[in-house]
């Protein structure tokens, strides 16, 4: 029997680095090292030192290999999946300036506004980049510096999202992939380039930007020997390009552009969001038009408020975050760092509703339906611009792929069933996040198509499959009502 060969798959998120260490094989999850990141900043600003994130991911490969008991000889390849749109500026020494501007710092949203109208509006940034500008895009936060840090702007030699900043540490080598890159805002869905008119607004030169590969499996090189030394893993062994969160996401649960929506995926992490696979382009200001790290498309709505929000809500009231009850008449919006969609970056939480009878946990249950309708109304909204009828029997049927840490929350699961109708699957295999970048970091060691590899991994997987229940349509209209009432003013309406 040959000997047992490994891949490392790295989810660097917001809040910490989880290091898969994967079965090239079978896909089993031997072990999953973690560590944490610091995340600072008041008001709007939400900022890491890079620098953090690459000691977390060494610790986390250490605390992997070490569960898993292998030798770290049977690693033969890794790659790092980030979370998008953080804005990572290097001197030529490629150490960083400063902190990274994060994707949920919401400073930048002047600089959307302005970037938005320097076009000519939201439908001409949509027809070339796939998106429209807003706080969490990269192009915005680099605005912002220019505008607000005008010296470490000037002193930029390198700029880099924070997946291609750790794989730019690992290979020595400087990359990025399609579906990351699309997050940018300086990328082109249309092209599949960088658009050098964009770049002449922002003031960046192409030459600061790392090169695109064709995938987020491409092998862009090999582990170096200075990185093998940091992580106690063999010199030489394959670096893929890598790609963003929700790319990595849809890679790990085995969707390629199949088909137009056929598996509408909910996310529920820091962030709220709702994705899908497509062979079409999708071009719409309701969503982002992202491409997907398999050279496809992934057309996906983001909030700004989701686990983190309602875990704030609970530490207030004093209770376990499963302590709960359906909010009755109260209606609590958890935007408590702004909004992304709706896009209202300097709107605060709501709560309204409030009666002598009302409970804590009625509080805390009001705070998950805030938050559960708001990215389940973005899934209507990505349903529309990719031409289906949300109300449509057919297609509000069909079942909701229910993943992230919320996914396994007792809660969080009941609420998006009743305020949702749909029957539910809850994939079997867990951190898909890691598993896809534990994929792309297969297929560039010699594996094959990393969609192909997650899709032969997962039929070992026993999904939790729940079935619909009737939906709470009073609670729908009462949030929604609400929602519209608070966000009218804020959106121009």
């Amino acid at each position: 029997m040959p000997p047992r060969t490994v891949v490392i798959g790295v989810d660097s998120s917001t809040q910490s680095t989880k290091a898969a260490v994967t079965d090239t094989e079978t896909g089993e999850l031997l072990a999953v090292g973690r560590a944490p990141h610091v995340v600072t900043g008041e008001g709007g600003a939400r900022e890491s030192d890079p620098e953090v994130w690459w000691r977390a991911l060494c610790d986390a490969v250490a605390a992997g290999l070490k569960e898993s008991g292998l030798s770290a000889s049977s690693v033969v390849g890794i790659a790092v999946a980030g979370q998008q749109h953080g804005l990572v500026v290097l001197d030529r020494s490629g150490r960083p300036l400063r902190p990274a501007l994060l994707w949920n710092d919401t400073r930048s949203a002047p600089q959307a506004t302005a970037l938005t109208a320097a076009l000519g509006g939201p439908e001409a940034w949509t027809a070339r980049t796939g998106s429209v500008p807003v706080a969490a895009m990269t192009a915005t936060k680099w605005q912002w510096l220019r505008e607000n840090d005008p010296a470490n702007a000037e002193a930029t030699a390198a700029v880099r999202l924070p997946h291609d900043f750790l794989t730019e540490r690992l290979a020595g080598t400087a990359a990025t992939d399609p579906g990351d890159a699309s997050g940018t805002c300086w990328y082109s869905t249309d092209t599949g380039g960088y658009d050098t008119e964009l770049l002449g607004l922002l003031g960046l030169d192409v030459s600061m930007l790392p090169p695109i590969a064709t995938t987020g499996a491409t092998r862009i090189g090999s582990l170096t020997a200075s990185a093998a030394e940091a992580l106690g893993l063999p010199a030489g062994i394959a670096v893929a390009a890598g790609t963003g969160d929700n790319m990595s996401a849809a890679v790990g649960l085995g969707l390629g552009g199949a088909g137009l929506l056929d598996h509408p995926v909910l996310s529920l992490g820091t962030s709220g969001t709702v994705f899908a696979a497509s062979r079409t382009r999708p071009a719409s200001t309701a969503l982002s038009g992202f491409a997907a790290a398999d050279g496809t498309y992934l057309p996906l709505a983001c909030t700004l408020n989701c686990t983190l929000a309602v875990d704030k809500v609970a530490t207030l009231l004093g209770l376990h975050r499963d302590d709960a009850a359906p909010g009755g008449e109260a209606v609590l919006l958890p935007y408590l760092d702004g909004e992304r969609t709706p896009d209202v970056p300097t709107a605060s939480g709501l709560l309204t509703g409030l009666r002598h009878d009302t409970t804590p946990q009625q509080l805390l249950g009001a705070a998950y339906e805030g938050a559960a309708y708001t990215v389940l109304r973005a899934l209507d909204e990505l349903l529309r611009a990719c031409g289906l009828d949300p109300a449509d029997p057919e297609v509000a049927g069909r079942p909701l792929r229910l993943i992230g840490g919320g996914a396994q929350g007792r809660t969080w699961v009941e609420t998006v069933r009743r305020l949702s109708g749909r029957p539910l699957i809850v994939p079997g295999s867990g951190e898909l996040v890691a598993l896809g970048a534990a994929a792309l970091a297969a297929s560039a060691a010699g594996g094959g198509d990393p969609v192909a590899v997650a899709t032969r991994w997962n039929a070992k997987a026993e999904d939790a499959q729940l079935p619909s229940v009737e939906r709470d349509t009073e609670a729908w209209d009462r949030i929604g009502s609400v929602l519209d009432r608070a966000t009218r003013p804020l959106l121009g309406g």
